[in-house]
């Protein structure tokens, strides 16, 4: 299928395969064209080439620190910032901190301000966490919310299950980011993959409920869409195309866009989610 329609692609994992830990390592090169992936991971040039390939403009390369379920340390962070000077209009890093892994997280949050992280990645089922957990101590949290809020760095929280190793699918509910949007107003809160598969009607009514929440339409097929979210339109102008390549069960990144671009929704609506919310959360400077 073609089309002309300008694309951001919100949510692909380019990482430093090194760092997985072996039993991650092992779900993830389950997926047709492993090997297509290690090339990616390790030449930015070949993949922009291939999203070009699949119609992308630009693309939000999702990074996060989770040492106990995938290995990944503190170490993604310069590693993804260095990947995506290879063409920062199109490739834009997405950094992480974890609370129990940083001994100074105001200056490891004002570091990544510094770097020019995009996105902050905070993944409850893979870091062993709830959200608010702040209102319960971790007073880490609210440092990292309150840089961010301060900073104009958009914050993903991964909601819904993960079928990785020793991942923790309680914390991946989204309902408890209500709290976080109430006591963070102008952090702008994204809900990756909206709750699949058990929590997609929460994650529907916390966009509707608060103008700071945005949902992530990455890691559920395009084609389910309009089931899982029969009101979708609604929230066009809150919603951000994403693919979640290469997960576990993703196809390529280009069968995902035709089958976005094909669902019967307006026109309007399609551009929105393909690129215009991205555009307003993310400048094009």
């Amino acid at each position: 299928m073609t089309h002309d329609l300008r694309v951001t692609d919100c949510h692909i994992h380019i990482q430093p395969l090194e760092l997985f830990k072996p039993a991650a390592r092992a779900l993830m090169e389950k997926r047709p064209h492993w090997d297509q992936v290690v090339e990616f991971c390790n030449s930015p040039k070949a993949f922009l080439e291939h999203l070009d390939r699949s119609g992308v403009d630009r693309a939000v390369l999702i990074n996060y620190v989770a040492p106990e379920v995938i290995g990944f340390t503190a170490a993604v962070n310069p590693w993804i910032v260095e990947y995506c000077r290879a063409e920062p209009r199109r490739l834009l890093p997405c950094g992480s901190i974890h609370p129990r892994h940083s001994q100074n997280v105001q200056a490891d949050m004002e570091e990544l301000a510094r770097l020019g992280v995009r996105l902050i990645k905070i993944h409850p089922p893979h870091q062993l966490l709830f959200p608010n957990s702040y209102l319960n101590g971790v007073k880490e949290l609210e440092t990292i919310y309150r840089i961010a809020e301060k900073e104009g760095i958009p914050i993903m929280f991964h909601t819904g299950t993960s079928i990785f190793p020793g991942a923790r699918n309680k914390y991946g509910d989204p309902i408890y980011l209500d709290d976080v949007a109430v006591d963070f107003p102008r952090l702008r809160i994204l809900l990756a993959h909206g709750g699949r598969p058990l929590w997609m009607e929460t994650a529907f009514f916390l966009v509707r409920r608060h103008p700071n929440v945005f949902l992530d339409l990455s890691g559920i097929p395009p084609k389910a869409l309009l089931k899982y979210f029969p009101r979708l339109e609604e929230i066009a102008a809150k919603s951000l195309f994403g693919t979640d390549w290469p997960g576990p069960g993703v196809p390529e990144i280009r069968r995902n866009l035709d089958d976005f671009v094909a669902l019967p929704i307006s026109e309007e609506s399609r551009r929105q989610m393909l690129s215009g919310t991205a555009a307003r959360i993310w400048s094009e400077s």
